[in-house]
């Protein structure tokens, strides 16, 4: 009765192997549970068609940013072998005149293109500096807010300027700040002198720290704030737990964090420092000189635009663009030497 009963289980196990056998399929191996499984299996690729009609609304979905790239960006880069000729609008590219690297050579003997460039990196020192932290700051500030509806109206004040042209903003801080601005007839009511706070060469980069942060910090806060709701809220109730007050939980949590979102945004940062703005110093270059305003975009503009010199804008705003491609790639090597993936991650040998 007992080995009946122990047996019983085994026959049907034993059926099913002789079944398979009898169709033709491969056995189970001994000592190996799940059957003919294989460790490592391939699932057998899709063709092209499957894939597509897989993918086809996705793919419908990116047509518009494809085209809106291909038509003002990459085929636009074409039309830099007009650094390499003697450029004229008249004869157009084919039959302008090939000079070679005669345009570059010109362009790093002019001495107001070398005080555009090292003013640029003086600006972009400044902003990075000063403006690249404060988006950070105010999404922890915004975090650490317990009442949701003052949260979400710091929000909206904080990044409702990001939506005004920079000819506003302009307008705005002339009105504030200009020698006929709110504050200056403050000081004069108060029996003292104006201050020249939109006309004045030396405090320049503050001005245009100050105007950019107004402007565009709050915007920049919303990737933070993002990357600040991605943390795991209880590693939070475990530090508290263990007796962590709020800047250790912020030195140890938060900001260990948002680490890769930093990395990131500091890459694309120092890729773009050579574009420090254009708009914004073309509309106070006539203010305060062009000393103190003269950057590369608008040296790019003069030269090329206003003063005729297709060739030598070009040429310049192709070295522009090489030394900003050079920069990306070196602040991305650095971010894989600290252990970042930065904007593409480290291929395994």
């Amino acid at each position: 009765m007992n080995s009946t009963t122990e047996q019983a289980p085994v026959a049907p196990a034993a059926g099913r192997v002789a079944a398979a056998q009898g169709n033709g399929a491969p056995a189970a191996k001994p000592g190996k549970p799940g059957g003919g499984g294989r460790k490592g299996s391939r699932i057998p690729a899709q063709s092209f068609r499957a894939r597509f009609r897989r993918d086809k609304q996705m793919l419908l979905m990116m047509v518009p940013g494809v085209a809106f790239l291909l038509v003002f960006f990459y085929i636009p880069i074409l039309g830099n072998v007009i650094a390499f000729q003697d450029y004229q609008p008249y004869l157009g590219i084919g039959d302008s005149l090939f000079v070679g690297w005669q345009n570059f050579t010109d362009l790093f003997a002019n001495p107001d293109f070398i005080h555009a460039f090292w003013n640029t990196l003086y600006l972009a020192a400044w902003q990075l500096v000063f403006l690249f932290p404060v988006p950070l700051v105010l999404a922890l500030i915004v975090d650490s807010l317990i009442s949701t509806r003052v949260r979400r109206i710091f929000q909206s004040i904080a990044y409702l300027p990001h939506f005004l042209s920079w000819v506003l903003v302009i307008a705005f801080f002339q009105q504030m700040l200009g020698g006929a601005g709110f504050v200056n007839n403050v000081l004069r009511d108060w029996g003292m002198e104006p201050i020249p706070f939109m006309t004045n060469p030396e405090t320049f980069p503050v001005l245009v720290v100050v105007q950019m942060i107004w402007k565009d910090a709050g915007w920049a806060m919303i990737i933070f704030l993002a990357a600040l709701a991605s943390i795991d809220a209880s590693l939070y109730e475990a530090a508290a737990a263990d007796g962590a007050g709020r800047w250790r939980r912020m030195w140890h949590i938060t900001l260990p964090g948002l680490r890769p979102v930093i990395v990131l945004l500091l890459i694309l940062r120092i890729g773009d420092i050579l574009s420090v703005g254009f708009e914004q110093f073309i509309l106070q270059r006539d203010a305060v000189g062009a000393g103190a305003a003269e950057v590369l975009d608008t040296f790019t503009y003069y030269t090329g635009v206003v003063g005729g010199g297709w060739s030598s804008g070009a040429a310049a705003g192709l070295a522009k663009g090489v030394v900003s491609a050079l920069l990306i790639y070196g602040a991305n090597k650095l971010a894989h030497r600290f252990g970042e993936d930065g904007i593409f991650a480290k291929q395994a040998r």
